[in-house]
């Protein structure tokens, strides 16, 4: 039987026995072995391999998921594999294999069109760099655009550049010169063409993708269907999403009778009209239309993110198409595979309870603070004392251990760290004002419409910050009357 030893803190160390009481195995055993440290997530390995007297007889050591540094060399100087496990505690069941397990998501069957819109006002290196951040989300083949109207001279040399660093690539014109260009130029997909241009493709060897010649014009698009399946041609058919309240449905269901009237070829679906034309988070948007592609066994999406509020489509619709493919291979719900899209909402945002918090509260006897979130609000905790609440100002008029200049640190760090969230999100930040999550989280700006039309309430600590300045004038005061005594 494998003995494993489970190394941990102090303040840790209580919720790891019952944590490991509760799984109950029986295919190991296990020590539980305090370093000594404090808090576990500070463990280092340079700290275990100092304060490790002996590997207890171990086939097997497994640390905090927080614990820094080189776990192999760790591995090496204790002649014992040495494993972080979960960064919490309450995932250790499933880290054992009990629950459910993650799932794999390594395949996909949705080939990611990601088109560069303004390619002819881009030089051939910022082509390059967009391509290269498009591949690393998840791209497969990069669509340079065309604009109407808009010379293209360096197209060719453009496609060229992108063939040459191992782009599959893609031209996207309504000039069917542009699309010789391209194709000639090493593009192996085509879009769009329609009957009337259909003629480009017997000149070049690039995938034509087929489009309608008008958007509701379903026949012209079923007879170059027909002609290049008489000529054995490669192609994908594309029948056009219309933006909602411009056809949407209708749009589905074209899709819907497309499949049904050609069961083995291969079709295409832009999200674009959807994604950059809809003002909502674009993960539930995307999600939803790779279920239909799912369903519809389209295996070809064309998307762009030119909007601020799209720019991570292309991540989503990578993750997204994983998550569809193994549900439907599993068939299963699209539910409990991965919460990458769930960019609001965690599956299980608060682990720890009141409860367990305070019994962690009471441990503590320094000065340091501690703070963590559940389902009852923010608990900040140090040797004074346990604090909960839901304001962070509010929060403040009970940290009074803190050094004298407190409340302009705590507002700084407030704020930093509502910017911080901002950038990472691509958020509108303004000072003093709390993020807007829309109807995610209802505000107390939510019943007043219209403009503020007073200064918002002082909140703790410009209150103390005015309370300290107060004071200093005060002392001041005093020292410079001590001083007038004649010398």
């Amino acid at each position: 039987m494998e003995h494993i030893l489970f190394l941990t803190g102090r303040l840790a160390e209580k919720s790891l026995i019952r944590m490991m009481e509760s799984i109950q195995a029986e295919e190991f055993s296990y020590e539980i072995h305090n370093l000594p440290i404090t808090v576990a997530a500070l463990m280092t390995t340079e700290k275990i391999l100092r304060r490790l007297d002996n590997t207890r007889n171990a086939d097997r050591i497994i640390v905090p998921g927080f614990c820094i540094g080189d776990i192999e060399e760790a591995s090496r100087k204790l002649g014992v594999p040495v494993e972080r496990g979960p960064k919490d505690l309450k995932d250790l069941p499933v880290f054992f294999g009990r629950g459910p397990q993650p799932a794999d998501l390594s395949q996909y069957d949705a080939r990611i069109f990601a088109e560069i819109v303004d390619a002819p006002n881009l030089s051939v290196e910022k082509i390059l760099e967009a391509a290269a951040a498009y591949r690393a989300d998840g791209a497969d083949v990069i669509d340079v655009g065309c604009l109407p109207d808009t010379d293209f001279p360096h197209l060719e040399d453009s496609v060229k550049a992108l063939v040459d660093n191992g782009y599959t690539v893609s031209v996207d014109s309504i000039d069917p010169h542009q699309l010789l260009k391209g194709a000639h130029a090493g593009a192996q997909y085509l879009l769009s063409l329609k009957e009337s241009t259909l003629w480009v493709a017997s000149e070049v060897e690039a995938t034509p993708i087929l489009i309608p010649e008008q958007p509701e014009e379903m026949a012209s698009l079923y007879r170059s269907i027909d002609i290049l399946l008489d000529q054995g041609k490669s192609f994908i058919a594309d029948s056009i999403i219309d933006p909602i309240h411009f056809g949407f449905v209708r749009s589905i269901v074209r899709y819907q009778e497309l499949r049904k009237a050609y069961p083995d070829i291969e079709i295409m679906m832009g999200i674009g009209n959807l994604s950059e034309l809809t003002e909502v988070d674009t993960g539930g948007i995307n999600t939803i239309m790779l279920g239909m592609m799912s369903e519809l066994r389209i295996g070809n999406l064309l998307t762009t993110q030119v909007s601020p509020h799209a720019k991570r489509s292309v991540a989503e619709l990578d993750l997204g198409r994983r998550i569809m493919f193994r549900s439907r291979e599993d068939i299963s719900f699209p539910k409990g595979y991965h919460t990458g899209l769930m960019s609001l909402h965690e599956r299980d945002p608060f682990p720890n309870s009141y409860e367990e918090v305070k019994e962690l509260s009471e441990q503590i006897k320094d000065s340091n603070f501690r703070i963590q979130v559940t389902a009852d609000g923010v608990h900040i905790f140090n040797g004074d004392g346990l604090f909960t609440g839901t304001d962070p100002y509010e929060l403040f008029k009970n940290l009074s251990s803190l050094n004298d200049n407190a409340p302009h640190a705590y507002y700084i760090g407030l704020e930093l760290g509502r910017a911080q969230i901002a950038w990472q999100l691509g958020k509108r930040y303004t000072q003093d004002e709390e993020l807007d999550w829309g109807c995610a989280y209802r505000s107390e700006d939510d019943n007043n419409h219209g403009p503020r039309l007073h200064h918002k309430e002082e909140k703790s600590t410009m209150q103390a910050r005015k309370k300290q300045r107060r004071e200093n004038r005060a002392k001041n005061t005093k020292q410079g009357c001590d001083d007038t005594t004649p010398k």
